[in-house]
């Protein structure tokens, strides 16, 4: 019989032993700030963006602390282009509330009534 050996400390509960959160790290190696920003390379233009913190985590982009945002360098030959979050964007807006209210208003309108019995038949001629 075989005996799974954890070498972390359990907290009594089950599943991980320590509190996983939902804060996007800095993925630059031995860096545990939080990320403000990401960085994508567009191999085609030799241009490496960095840009306001992605929405989503993807594949081939890198999420950077401000420390490694101020330090960042491409490489030689390649331009660096810095896109300034816009502080305007980052609040709601007039059109984000309406659109907002009109899904709670969708949400709560009652499903249609479904017919009961099968389907009522209909004649369908045959073409001439």
């Amino acid at each position: 019989m075989i005996h799974a050996v954890s070498l972390t400390r359990r907290t009594g509960r089950p599943g991980y032993p320590h509190h996983v959160g939902v804060v996007r790290r800095c993925t630059r190696s031995a860096c545990s700030q939080t990320a403000v920003a990401t960085l994508t390379y567009v191999y085609a233009d030799q241009t490496a963006v960095l840009g306001p913190l992605a929405t989503y985590a993807e594949p081939h982009t890198y999420d950077l602390c401000a420390q490694h945002t101020q330090r960042m360098s491409a490489p030689q030959g390649w331009s660096v282009l810095r896109l300034a979050p816009d502080p305007q964007a980052a609040e709601p807006s007039r059109d984000d509330l309406l659109a907002l209210a009109d899904a709670v208003r969708e949400a709560g309108r009652p499903p249609p009534p479904v017919p009961d019995g099968p389907p009522p038949l209909r004649l369908v001629r045959p073409d001439s």
